[in-house]
């Protein structure tokens, strides 16, 4: 029998999986076959290398939801926030600079290490070397503030001045770039490198969707993080006495408006924070997320190539609503979970039975239901970054 291209290229994949490989369907190879769900299993661990390869990577079992079609992020990825199990992702290990929610990692370093109450006086070179074009809460150099309002500037306001100033706090800008480094490698988050601590574009600055996943997973777990992120406007001093004490406030807005409902953005019911961001080098960033029914998605969105400037909320509205949806009706992909506290693989992935192609495929022969790895209209493989100027 003589096959088409299409017929072996389709039989190769079909060895792979056989073999205990996941499946990569290019964008030519997805349009001429549809994949099928696969069944239930009580024992479906996922491969560790799935998600380091290109493209949308989820395990449907029957019944499962359509990934949204629309998505255009350069990466992304939902998981379920209390277990750690990654639900589906796209590109989900690709470096890309990740702007403000950089200040994530930042905060699960320094908030262990800093008090949690009393004050910090302002100097001037504290405040002397924040980037140009920087996001500002407003600090000023001899002043006296409380400890949390600083926090506050940088949840709410994405402010880079209060980076510089509890970075100082923390022993310095170089010792906390360290420790962050040092952070993201215990948290088992391997792609980012940092370079400056509040997320102001930098040569070789880099993270990515899981990394991200990893750090916002873990501020969740942190009470004061939790409260932080989940703020959506606070009173801010504008001046203050020798405590702290201030003689005027202004009001400041947490910049996500999935949780603030501000710019013609409709807030995400249960939305819970956590930190977005944008540069002109990193696009717009969110990593955020939502509690339902007692379970919390998680979802991070990097750099929409489409939409506008809000085009990442409404990207990670439709991965909330999907991985809300996808409840037990997909196998894991992925866990956020550190290395060490992962579960071993005891056995290989199981194999999915094999399923009839469906009818017009061209195929005419039986083949079995797939892991999904669809390149997205994104695109699919390695991405070479360009540098953009600007803040």
């Amino acid at each position: 029998m003589i096959l088409s291209s299409s017929a072996r290229r389709l039989l190769t994949r079909t060895a792979a999986l056989a073999a205990g490989a996941s499946v990569v369907l290019t964008p030519a190879f997805a349009g001429a076959a549809r994949a099928e769900p696969a069944p239930p299993r009580a024992e479906a661990l996922p491969d560790p290398a799935l998600l380091h390869r290109p493209g949308v990577v989820v395990r449907p079992r029957e019944g499962a939801p359509a990934l949204p079609d629309d998505l255009s992020a350069l990466s992304w990825l939902v998981a379920d926030a209390g277990t750690g199990e990654v639900l589906a992702a796209h590109n989900a290990h690709l470096g890309l600079p990740p702007a403000s929610t950089l200040k994530t990692l930042f905060a699960l370093t320094a908030l262990p290490s800093l008090p949690r109450t009393g004050t910090h006086t302002v100097t001037g070179a504290e405040l002397a070397d924040v980037g140009e074009g920087s996001s500002l809460v407003g600090l000023d150099a001899g002043r006296t503030y409380q400890v949390a309002d600083l926090w506050k500037g940088v949840f709410l306001s994405s402010g880079n001045d209060a980076v510089h100033v509890l970075a100082a706090m923390n022993g310095g800008w170089a010792a906390t770039t360290a420790r962050m480094q040092a952070k993201a490698r215990a948290l088992g988050a391997t792609d980012t490198h940092v370079v400056s601590p509040d997320g102001y574009d930098a040569d070789g600055q880099v993270s990515s969707a899981f990394d991200l996943a990893v750090f916002g997973r873990a501020g969740l777990a942190d009470p004061d993080f939790s409260r932080y992120a989940a703020l959506p406007d606070a009173p801010f001093p504008g001046d203050t006495d020798a405590a702290g004490r201030p003689s005027w406030t202004y009001g400041i807005e947490n910049t996500n408006r999935l949780l603030t409902g501000e710019d013609g953005v409709e807030r995400y019911p249960g939305v819970i924070g956590i930190k977005n961001g944008y540069t002109s080098g990193a696009g717009y960033t969110l990593v955020t997320a939502a509690r339902r029914a007692g379970r919390t998605v998680l979802v991070t969105v990097m750099n929409p190539q489409h939409g506008g400037p809000f085009a990442v909320y409404e990207e990670a509205r439709a991965l909330l609503d999907w991985g809300f949806a996808a409840a037990g009706r997909v196998n894991p992909v992925g866990s956020l979970r550190p290395p060490s506290a992962a579960r071993p693989r005891t056995q290989p992935p199981p194999v999915a039975a094999a399923a009839t192609a469906p009818a017009g495929s061209g195929t005419g022969y039986a083949w079995p239901a797939v892991l999904l790895a669809g390149a997205a209209a994104a695109g699919a493989g390695a991405y070479h970054l360009r540098r953009r100027s600007g803040a």
